[in-house]
């Protein structure tokens, strides 16, 4: 197959040449960046997180038109990002689907990639992207705002000052790491 792997392969354990998850997406490239990964998916955690990269294609056919902000051609894969983490999605707080974060990102344009009826599978990078990693011009994942990780007050004239465990347990979630490992520090 020229995109990807036969079936019995897709259903087990991922082979040492397995190093990818592929991801049919209807979130646009910049929400992906913003988001830190690409969420919210149904996958089994211990095999995602042998993977080594992450490709996004995009799905423009997705029913919830409130829900895609899609913005590439149907099935072009458009995003390579390296794979720093597998960590429960912020959307799903009972734990049953998982973000793929990336550290860095490399903007591609490779149509007509997407092929299968699962949203995600799992193959090796030379299968989807047909070009060596080393072209890729890899970006470091910008920065994310403390304050975007801790869900806002609803009454806007409520002061609500953020404390240093509520940070560190947002960003801890966020970076799939423990509270413990998260350090702040404040200049004044």
């Amino acid at each position: 197959m020229r995109h990807g792997l036969p079936h019995e392969h897709q259903e087990g354990f991922m082979s040492e040449a397995e190093d990818t998850i592929v991801v049919f997406t209807a979130r646009s490239p910049d929400r992906i960046i913003r988001e830190g990964g690409s969420q919210a998916w149904v996958l089994n955690p211990v095999r995602a997180k042998q993977a080594r990269w992450l490709v996004c294609t995009q799905n423009r056919h997705h029913p919830d038109h409130e829900f895609s902000d899609a913005t590439e051609p149907h099935g072009t894969a458009f995003l390579v990002g390296k794979i720093s983490g597998i960590v429960p999605s912020s959307e799903h707080p009972d734990g049953s689907r998982w973000m793929i974060a990336i550290s860095e990102f490399a903007r591609i344009s490779m149509p007509s990639v997407w092929q299968g009826r699962n949203p995600v599978r799992y193959t090796n990078l030379p299968n989807v992207i047909f070009t060596d990693v080393r072209n890729l011009k890899f970006e470091p994942m910008p920065q994310r705002e403390v304050m975007q990780l801790v869900e806002q007050p609803t009454d806007p004239t409520s002061p609500h000052a953020l404390t240093i465990a509520e940070a560190k347990k947002a960003l801890a979630a966020t970076f799939g790491v423990k509270p413990e490992a998260v350090e702040i520090t404040i200049r004044g």
